[in-house]
């Protein structure tokens, strides 16, 4: 598979990555999670307390495997550092463009919270 086809597979559908990390010791760790393509990046987010954010702070770096998992199986996996945002000003942005990818047209309600520190 071509990294052109890689991509075209993974921005189609509803297709959920399993996103694999691990601890500053070599813990591992596997998450499911919702993202969208955005050029040749994979854009997906977490809680800023959440094992998965802990463990790319500390090891920036991970593997998102995404399948089908019907007949005739089909498979891609992603894999390379990982950059953090924290509190980024287009996350409203971010989270409502994944969900529309995964929400059924309507079925969406969002909040809007300010944060401050």
């Amino acid at each position: 598979m071509s990294r052109a086809d890689a991509l075209a597979f993974l921005a189609e559908g509803t297709r959920t990555g399993k996103l694999a990390t691990a601890s500053p010791t070599g813990a591992p760790h596997v998450a499911p999670v919702w993202f969208v393509i955005a050029g040749a990046d994979l854009v997906f987010t977490t809680g800023r307390d959440s094992l998965k954010a802990r463990h790319l702070r500390a090891n920036p770096r991970a593997a998102l495997a995404v399948d089908v998992e019907a007949f005739p199986y089909h498979f891609a996996v992603a894999h390379g550092p990982v950059s953090i945002q924290n509190g980024p000003a287009d996350l409203f942005t971010w989270t409502t463009t994944i969900a529309a990818r995964y929400v059924p047209e309507g079925r969406a309600r969002y909040r809007l919270r300010l944060v401050t520190s």
